[in-house]
């Protein structure tokens, strides 16, 4: 594991920021439920874009791993299919999810009303596996290891601890608080690298000159072919499905400021784009034989940035991941206090929810660390979740938010569509590992675990409304 070499400079940026956020987790204020799970449903259009933002960018080290391997081509995979599938969220979802949300605070809520009891457990049962934050704690107990030496699980105990030790205390809002800052981090840390480096070595000639990239570093498609976009269109599905996603509509002022905000949050990831992949083309231009392109961004940081820069550019790759630690965390204690012990305690106020919370966050901090133990790799962890999740829930979310009740299957086969569309991708995943183990999975016809999954789940979907259509006729 490489070490970072930082100045008294960087120390001080450094410690401002862990100062901010002690702040913020310790300061005094009496909260109603409301403000604690949701915000009061008060997030203006700046707080909206500003926390999506931050939390939808957790994964940076992955980003700039995907850069140093596949060069541009990580854009077509990492970039392009999330703002159509945004896009697509904005216009036809957020609005819909916002006026919903009088009494909905999470996706089982909303299942619940659209379908039954059995069909909102399960998908707690989801989207608590799903909002666990390994893949960020993982990457941010990385960046520990980098700045301190520390070993890997130590690292990791310890970021989560400061990443949840403010909304342990505030609730969302803190989250929504410290996210503001985080956005600011971000692109200020990115915008700081990409400028270096083009002042430093120069623009587009500097990195298209012979030798500087391999030539498939700056095509579209690199090395790949179109069933890899396409494969990764179908992965970027997961936007629709996503828990942060929902909850910042649910906790947006107006249906308006959620579907604005989401549009405005795609051009923000649109410049946030740029500025990663830029980077991440230098450190592969600068850095050719790095041993673990995970560590692309820290190395580059290393190489390149001057004694204060470094501690700016550090947080630059640290708030995003730490934005999306502490949002997903937090999405996953909810799910814990209100979809499992509240739904089975047949309460009927929120008075007991944050209690119920607090004690998630421990849950869920638990699940974060085993899985990252288990999977200590991220685009695996990307892979394995959005292949399972995704077939899973979305028939069941696009039809408990159609307009239309004729689109929403009975809750029986609501349910089983979530069973047999995850089962069927389960299976597939692990006939792959069986064929051609964990890093290269043989799937049978080729065929990636989501595609079954999701027509499983369709079909199944599909005959709750043939049946639901068939009783309405007779």
């Amino acid at each position: 594991m490489m070490q970072a070499h930082l100045q008294n400079a960087d120390w001080t940026v450094l410690s401002l920021y862990v100062i901010f956020l002690l702040i913020v987790g310790f300061w005094k204020r009496k909260q109603t439920d409301e403000e604690y799970l949701i915000a009061n449903r008060s997030l203006g259009l700046p707080a909206f874009v500003a926390t999506l933002v931050a939390t939808w960018y957790g994964g940076i080290l992955g980003a700039g791993e995907f850069v140093y391997t596949d060069g541009i081509a990580a854009w077509m995979a990492q970039g392009l299919p999330y703002y159509v599938f945004a896009l697509i969220f904005a216009v036809f979802l957020a609005a819909r999810i916002r006026g919903s949300a009088v009494s909905v605070y999470t996706i089982p809520d909303k299942f619940e009303q659209a379908y039954d009891r059995k069909t909102a457990l399960l998908g707690a049962l989801f989207a608590f596996i799903y909002a666990s934050p390994s893949t960020y704690v993982l990457m941010l107990g990385t960046m520990l290891q980098i700045l301190f030496g520390w070993g890997l699980l130590p690292s990791m105990v310890i970021g989560l601890i400061f990443s949840v030790i403010y909304v342990f205390r505030g609730g969302f809002l803190s989250d929504v608080r410290v996210n503001a800052l985080q956005f600011l981090l971000m692109f200020a840390g990115f915008a700081a690298a990409a400028i270096l480096c083009v002042h430093k070595f120069g623009g587009w000639t500097f990195l298209n000159s012979a030798g500087r990239l391999p030539s498939t570093h700056l095509h579209l498609m690199g090395t790949h072919d179109k069933a890899w976009a396409i494969v990764w269109f179908f992965i970027a599905l997961t936007t629709l499905t996503d828990p942060g996603f929902h909850q910042r509509c649910y906790a947006a002022k107006t249906p308006r400021i959620a579907a604005m905000g989401i549009g405005l949050a795609v051009l923000c990831w649109m410049l946030f784009d740029f500025l990663t992949t830029t980077t991440g083309l230098y450190a592969r231009a600068l850095i050719p034989d790095l041993a673990d392109p995970k560590l692309a961004f820290p190395a580059l940081v290393e190489k390149i940035f001057p004694p204060g820069w470094k501690g700016l550019f550090y947080l630059g790759i640290i708030a995003p991941i730490m934005a999306s630690a502490i949002s997903y965390t937090f999405i996953a204690a909810m799910t814990v206090g209100r979809d499992f012990i509240w739904r089975l305690r047949n309460e009927t106020d929120n008075t007991n929810v944050p209690a119920y919370t607090r004690a998630g966050l421990a849950a869920a901090s638990i699940l974060s660390i085993l899985i990252a133990l288990a999977l200590p790799s991220v685009v695996e962890q990307w892979y394995i979740f959005g292949n399972i999740f995704v077939p899973g829930m979305l028939m069941p979310v696009l039809g408990a938010y159609s307009p239309k009740p004729a689109f929403r299957a009975k809750p029986n086969f609501a349910f089983a569509s979530m069973i047999f569309g995850a089962g069927a991708a389960v299976i597939s995943l692990i006939v792959g590992w069986t064929h051609g183990g964990l890093d290269s999975p043989r799937y049978l016809f080729d065929i990636p675990p989501m595609y079954p999954g999701l027509i499983c789940s369709g079909i199944v979907y599909t005959l709750g409304l043939i049946s639901k259509q068939n009783e309405s006729n007779l």
